[in-house]
């Protein structure tokens, strides 16, 4: 037999002789013929194709209907054509409009040709096709949904034959659940007339996997519409079905995993998504290396031998994880061979049964593993590795014994495309977490420690870091002791977070510090910092990025208050620089922010900054605060505001414990941006604890001024104190009269130390200088800086003052033998001036 003749031969399928196939181009032309072409119409190939295609037409089609065909990319009629001979013959043409690689429009034009048809008939093949199709299981039912037929892929599924079922219904020959539902769908297709739907999930006999049908029940009509059967056709959707579930288990992880920058909370979601739709038992561990704060070890750095790893997080279908060895947060070693180790060396993620000899021989040695294996029933699992980035964290175990279903190899990818995810989310938080660790200690060692001691305001304070998320930064605040028994306050904002906003803040600290050492007045001191900011933020411009990808810092913008008050005179001088206002409570209860100018930002430059003074009553309250405080998706900043003074609004309550009632008054959750709250209550320096003479710009006048201050001290019971006192006074009191200029004026402080002042109104600062051996001038600042704690200068709007503080002695008596002895040393080199 010829081959062309041989059923299911390329040749005789694609037999050209049994269809005619025509191309025409867009303009009417004919570009292609074949065999079953010349077999209907009688034209050879190369008598037709060039000429138009109209020629072939017994019968003209309208010029509309042909405008109307060729806009449809399909169309289907029956066309009255001429063959060869003149004679007409009607056939039935399919036309498809298309461009061959994206070139010119053609129509390509189909018709089957009449003859004979191969055996067997129709009939039979339908016959066939309803008892041998494979992947659609078909049957037959009456009005009574009594099966009548099933074709032998229903029957293997039902595990029985024709005769066995005949005459049963679904409900009778397969005992499932689903039966119920499918026999309620067929009673709505035989009411109805309609075809119905549906789905239904089970285990076919003998199998432990989990299958998935879909129904079609379909009415069977005959002419007048009447039902007289039903056929189902039941389709194995099995495999849609597991990919699904597939697709809908990594969606959830996609959602769960990672909700926070927590190693263990990261770990034990990936837990929880896996149990129980995937195994039931899972745990992660990871190397106890990650606890500290050194990368990873390299995908195939893993070393040999044991391998310690530290159980993170665990979870199971069964109450209490009993399947765990090793609890949360224990550390456990790994022999060579075991599994976990297996799959840290290989980097893959490896299926394990329990007669596996791997299994068996870790087993052998780990007893307390092969008991759970033996109770529960443990058949198979999955270990795959934790990397991310290129580096190791770990190893995830699934485990199975509930399931009936063993892991297969299709469900390593499902495993390993969990612990990928895992793993970016589990390093990510690894990273955050060092990083943020770093920058809550940089933080806290740039933050002050312990207020220092000085008696202008009882102070409290409250630092609270922001969230995880947001990540630790850049505010901080001060209490700066001043010359003249003042107080500096200070509370500021780097705009930011991490490493690079607190180590921006420790520099605009330690500079607020060094400007508030040399008595800048508030507005100045402000504009220096602005000039510092920008600076800073040119620097960061300017600096070349260590890696290309990696995000930019930015300008660097801050905010700041910065308050100095003074209690002698009880009056309070305030700059702000873009920073919220303080919240004043008077000493009878009420409270409000004050109504200050707000300058700009630190860091835009060239604009200036404006302070205010406010006179304080004794026992008033100053809250300074950052906007963190008062910011958040709660309630708006004017509701903020009003709960602050709501709760401020108690000005003799113990400061510490007004701090802790303002956070958990405005915070009742964790913050989501930084905040530093500084509390300080204002005391008043006593009227008799301060004394003020004017001097005359007279040298005799200098003899005078050391006796008054003497006097002073006697009445202060400070007579010890008076040698150097009275050194001081010569000195300062002698150059203010021999280089400044009138009006005078000493003033002496009976502060928790003792403070001389001496101010002139000249602007000019006094500096000290080396002098030889046989100079006749020149020692007495030295004198003064050595004999005193701390001296300086500040300048005022009337000129400047030179300050000098002595410590007072601890010792009730008052004994000065220290004085005295450098009394001694002194005495023979200077005498005081003027005297």
């Amino acid at each position: 037999m010829s081959t062309d003749r041989v059923p299911g031969s390329s040749a005789y399928i694609s037999d050209e002789a049994l269809n005619a196939n025509v191309t025409i181009d867009e303009h009417g032309t004919v570009t292609g013929w074949n065999a079953g072409a010349e077999e209907l119409l009688g034209y050879s190939s190369t008598q037709i194709v060039g000429e138009p295609a109209a020629g072939l037409l017994a019968e003209e089609i309208d010029k509309r209907e042909l405008r109307s065909l060729a806009q449809l990319p399909r169309w289907t009629r029956r066309i009255a054509l001429r063959h060869r001979v003149g004679r007409s013959l009607d056939a039935k043409v399919l036309a498809h409009k298309r461009a061959p690689d994206g070139g010119q429009l053609e129509w390509f034009l189909v018709s089957a040709l009449r003859g004979s048809r191969p055996e067997p008939d129709d009939d039979t093949l339908v016959s066939w096709h309803h008892e041998q199709v494979a992947g659609c299981y078909m049957s037959l039912y009456d009005t009574r949904l009594r099966l009548l037929r099933a074709n032998e892929a229903q029957l293997r599924v039902f595990g029985l034959t024709e005769d066995d079922v005949r005459g049963l219904r679904p409900m009778e020959f397969l005992d499932h659940p689903e039966m119920e539902r499918v026999e309620r769908s067929m009673l709505l297709a035989l009411e109805s007339g309609e075809q119905q739907a549906m789905d239904a999930y089970g285990r076919a006999l003998g199998e432990s996997r989990e299958h998935a049908w879909s129904f079609f029940v379909t009415p069977l009509k005959d002419e007048d519409g009447r039902v007289h059967g039903l056929g189902l056709a039941v389709h194995d959707i099995t495999e849609q079905y597991w990919a699904r579930k597939r697709l809908k288990l990594l969606a959830d992880a996609s959602t769960r995993i990672g909700s926070t920058l927590d190693v263990t909370r990261t770990a034990q979601e990936l837990a929880d998504v896996a149990v129980p739709e995937f195994a039931d038992f899972v745990s992660v561990d990871l190397l106890p290396s990650l606890d500290l704060a050194h990368e990873p070890p390299p995908e195939t750095g893993t070393p040999h031998g044991p391998v310690s790893l530290r159980r993170v997080a665990h979870r199971s279908t069964t109450p209490g994880t009993p399947e765990a060895v090793v609890a949360p947060g224990e550390v456990d070693s790994y022999p060579e061979g075991s599994p976990p180790v297996e799959s840290l060396r290989s980097g893959q993620a490896l299926l394990h049964h329990a007669t596996d000899p791997a299994i068996i021989e870790w087993t052998a040695v780990a007893r307390s593993r092969a008991a759970r294996i033996r109770d529960f029933g443990i058949h198979s699992a999955i270990t795959v590795p934790l990397t991310a980035r290129g580096a190791t964290l770990g190893v995830v175990v699934f485990v199975r014994h509930q399931h009936p279903e063993v892991f297969r190899e299709d469900d390593l990818v499902l495993a390993e495309e969990l612990a990928a995810r895992a793993a970016v989310c589990i390093d990510n938080a690894r990273r955050y977490t060092r990083e943020r660790a770093t920058a809550v200690t940089l933080q806290r060692n740039l933050l002050p420690q312990a207020l220092p001691a000085q008696t202008a305001v009882e102070v409290a304070s409250r630092y609270l870091p922001a969230g995880a998320r947001a990540g630790v930064g850049g505010d901080w605040f001060d209490v700066i002791p001043l010359s003249g028994a003042r107080v500096g306050l200070v509370v500021g904002d780097v705009v930011g977070h991490g490493i690079h906003a607190s180590a921006t803040m420790g520099r605009l600290r330690t500079a607020v510090l060094t400007l508030a050492d040399i008595d800048l007045p508030p507005e100045e001191l402000l504009t220096h910092l602005d000039d510092l900011v920008a600076r800073l933020s040119n620097e960061v411009k300017d600096a070349p990025q260590p890696d290309p990808g990696a995000p930019t810092t930015g300008d660097v913008v801050a905010t700041c208050l910065y308050a100095v008050y003074d209690p002698v005179s009880r009056r309070c001088t305030i700059a702000l620089a873009g920073h919220p206002a303080p919240v004043l409570v008077t000493p009878d209860g009420t409270a409000k922010p004050l109504d200050l100018p707000v300058g700009p930002p630190l860091g835009l430059g060239g604009l200036p900054f404006e302070a205010t003074d406010i006179d304080l009553p004794e026992g008033s309250l100053l809250a300074l605060y950052t906007d963190g405080l008062i910011e958040s998706r709660e309630r708006d900043i004017g509701s903020a505001l009003s709960l602050l003074c709501q709760t401020l609004a108690q000005p003799s309550a113990p400061l510490d414990a007004l701090c802790d009632a303002v956070l958990a008054a405005l915070l009742p959750g964790r913050p989501s941006d930084d905040i530093a709250l500084l509390i300080a209550r204002t005391n008043a320096l006593n009227t008799d604890r301060t004394t003020t003479w004017d001097i005359p710009a007279d040298p005799a006048a200098v003899a005078q001024a050391r006796k008054d201050a003497t006097a002073q001290l006697e009445a202060w019971g400070l007579d010890d104190a008076g040698f150097v006192t009275e050194l001081v006074v010569s000195e300062l009191v002698t150059n203010a009269i021999r280089y400044a200029e009138p009006p005078i004026q000493l003033r002496l402080i009976h502060d928790r130390n003792l403070i001389c002042e001496v101010s002139d109104a000249s602007a000019t600062a006094p500096h000290m200088r080396r002098t030889r051996t046989f100079d006749e001038g020149g020692r007495g600042l030295l004198l003064v800086a050595q004999l005193t704690a701390a001296w300086g200068t500040r300048q005022t709007t009337q000129g400047k003052t030179i300050w000098a503080e002595q410590t007072l002695p601890v010792n009730p008596t008052g004994n000065l033998d220290s004085y005295e002895g450098l009394g001694e040393q002194v005495g023979s080199q200077v005498a005081p001036s003027g005297g």
